[in-house]
């Protein structure tokens, strides 16, 4: 089995958009937008040929790592060339990537495969495992840092460290569960006996480096596209804080479609792997990165969230714990999650 053309198209134009971007190479938003497309479904198509290769949950994990690790490095990049003026930058983008996976992502998830498969059920195990580490990890990084230190939301030095150490081990110990000591957590028997048409290894690495090369072009576009975005949410008298929303979910449109697409097929433990995945991700592996780049340049680092935003978090954990506490899941958890994920949006635009 190979790839078709386009599978390789798309993620080589997209390479070369990054490469433009990278020599400052205005492109109009008109060429941006139909590569940033084709990238998302092709980095959507290689994450597929990959997890049907080495299996579940590794498939899943490989895209969500991917894409996190190449928007840590977009943010960092950020970082460098705004400093201390772009102290906040980390905490909105991961904000914003946790609110669009729990509640968008899962939610549309949700309600796909309620409707299309009345009550679809999953492993409750490896969902609570994630959902406990996610809640570690949010409360951490973005509550805790409001009362523990003087004045907030700012962790001192030393605390910064620790969190960020900690939060990099949680996530490490979550990888390896989910992974090796418990993976059959992450599994059904519908993931042990799919095993149609092999992928040959050839094709499997060549998928690998085309998926990172889409993700790269999403990525890259999102940021090329930035300008305009923000000019447009300007125009309309919106808040700022939404030009960020929107570039976070642009990165996570290959996570979010894949999701979607694997709930349509009836296969929602692997959607909810890859959402709660992506979700630990964010967090997990930049909170880290950003430390070390805010501890180097001696600048504060934002990250306790305001009343609102703390108050919405609360309410999509306690949310996702419910909706996901009985292995199986109807069109009404996922009426609920995005009905609160329209409340997220409704407060970015209209705070």
């Amino acid at each position: 089995m190979g790839l078709p053309i386009w599978a390789w198209a798309a993620p080589l134009t997209g390479l070369a958009l990054a490469i433009a971007s990278i020599a400052d190479v205005a492109l109009p938003w008109f060429v941006v937008a139909p590569v940033l497309v084709a990238a998302v479904l092709a980095a959507v198509h290689h994450a597929e040929v990959i997890a049907h290769r080495i299996g579940e949950p590794y498939g899943t994990l490989v895209l969500a790592v991917a894409v996190t690790t190449i928007e840590v490095g977009l943010i960092v990049s950020l970082m460098l060339a705004g400093g201390p003026a772009a102290g906040a930058l980390a905490r909105d983008t991961v904000f914003a990537a946790v609110m669009i996976i729990m509640n968008g992502i899962i939610g549309l998830s949700l309600l796909t495969a309620g409707a299309r498969h009345h009550e679809p059920g999953f492993n409750q195990s490896g969902i609570n495992a994630a959902l406990s580490v996610l809640t570690a990890l949010t409360v951490l990084t973005m509550v805790l840092p409001n009362v523990a230190n003087t004045p907030g939301p700012y962790y001192s030095s030393g605390q910064l460290a620790f969190v960020a150490a900690v939060s990099l081990i949680l996530y490490l110990t979550f990888v390896f569960t989910q992974t090796v000591r418990h993976r059959d957590y992450f599994l059904t028997e519908r993931d042990d006996i799919e095993a149609l048409h092999p992928i040959a290894g050839q094709t499997a690495i060549a998928a690998l480096a085309l998926l990172v090369a889409a993700l790269i072009g999403v990525v890259m576009a999102g940021k090329a596209l930035a300008p305009t975005i923000s000019g447009a949410v300007e125009a309309a008298g919106a808040p700022e804080a939404l030009v960020g929303v929107i570039i976070a979910a642009i990165v996570l449109m290959p996570e979010g479609l894949a999701a979607v697409r694997a709930a349509r097929a009836n296969r929602l433990q692997d959607s909810l792997n890859l959402a709660l995945g992506s979700a630990l991700a964010s967090i997990g592996l930049t909170i880290p990165a950003v430390a070390v780049v805010s501890l180097t340049m001696g600048f504060n680092l934002t990250l306790g969230l305001g009343p609102r935003d703390t108050e919405l978090l609360i309410l999509s954990l306690f949310l996702a714990v419910l909706s996901l506490r009985s292995g199986r899941t109807t069109v009404l958890n996922g009426v609920v999650h995005l009905v609160i994920f329209a409340v997220y949006l409704f407060t970015v635009v209209n705070p």
